[in-house]
């Protein structure tokens, strides 16, 4: 079992800048990803980050490359999503997710195998 605990979401003006940060306790797995979801009001959940924790590359979607960066600390067991010149339409609660299998920076959230019970980012214009 993982556990993942999420922290750092709030509201802020559009152009302003959050940090959310995820982490992890539990057992440990030698392929692990992790990832950063959100979900906005009436929307599907969407992939907004991976990391792979030992190799360490990642992937964004397109909408946030460039001023989101996904970052992990080992010796903390954390993972971090820095966000930078926030938009109205980056409105959602953020999810932290955990695949212990993994084979590739999934988008999936099915391959997920943990979840994060969320965080609320609200971005004002």
């Amino acid at each position: 079992q993982v556990q993942l605990v999420e922290s750092g979401g709030g509201w802020v003006q559009a152009e302003g800048s959050l940090r959310l940060s995820c982490a992890a306790s539990g057992r440990t797995y030698s392929r692990y990803c992790m990832a950063w979801f959100r979900q906005a009001a009436g929307k599907e959940r969407e992939i907004v980050a991976v990391v792979n924790w030992s190799a360490g590359s990642t992937y964004y979607t397109d909408s946030v490359k460039g001023r989101f960066t996904i970052s992990r600390d080992n010796a903390r067991n954390t993972v971090y999503l820095q966000m930078n010149s926030l938009k109205p339409e980056d409105t959602a609660i953020y999810y932290c997710a955990a695949d212990v299998n993994c084979v590739g920076l999934s988008s999936r959230p099915r391959v997920y195998d943990y979840w994060g019970q969320g965080t609320q980012v609200t971005v004002s214009s």
